[in-house]
């Protein structure tokens, strides 16, 4: 069994901004398993279904960003997990719009939802898939950025990008995390931007 869990905030006024994406790609990952994020546990919205075999619980927090590692860590206790039945999915400011990226482990990189989970489980070991959220043009307030709606000409990118990232989990599942490494990290030359 794996726990994959989606970051984000929960509330309309979040919907469809960059600090949400990991929301974003869970629900695809339940609509792709026909299931709804619709039981209330460990403060998550959660689903259980299967994806390659594998029996998944899939989870939406709703702790809020700064605080999803209490609702991570009640969720590996509840069902008897280690952390490296994690995997995360998770916004990346420092990735450009359309990349997907996925880890075995690593730090927080600056993101707070990333650092209340390992502060909260105590270990980076654990995988995530990351989702690029770069603004272009750069900005310089990057907090407003994350919780500002993505520009309608950014949907189309934004769509793809969130079953890229669905697929990522798919992999990873089926392959294993270097199978999917090996397949979605790869560089995205200026043309494909």
């Amino acid at each position: 069994m794996k726990l994959i869990v989606g970051l984000g905030n929960p509330g309309y006024e979040y919907y469809l901004t960059p600090h949400n994406l990991g929301f974003m790609a869970v629900d695809r990952l339940a609509e792709n398993g026909g299931v709804d994020l619709a039981r209330r546990e460990a403060q998550a919205l959660t689903a259980s279904t299967e994806f390659e075999g594998i029996r998944v619980v899939l989870a939406k927090p709703e702790t809020f960003m700064n605080l999803s590692g209490l609702s991570v860590a009640r969720l590996l206790a509840k069902y008897n997990l280690p952390a490296t039945d994690l995997i995360v999915l998770v916004d990346e400011v420092n990735l450009h719009l359309g990349t997907v990226r996925v880890r075995p482990r690593g730090s927080a990189g600056g993101h707070n939802g990333m650092k209340s989970i390992i502060g909260a489980l105590g270990t980076d070991e654990f995988v995530r898939v990351r989702m690029g959220a770069q603004p272009d043009p750069p900005v310089a307030d990057r907090v407003s950025y994350v919780l500002s709606r993505f520009r309608k000409a950014d949907l189309k990118t934004v769509e793809d990008m969130v079953e890229q990232a669905a697929e990522a989990v798919r992999v990873v599942l089926k392959e294993g995390v270097e199978k999917a490494m090996n397949r979605f990290n790869r560089r995205i030359s200026p043309t494909e931007q």
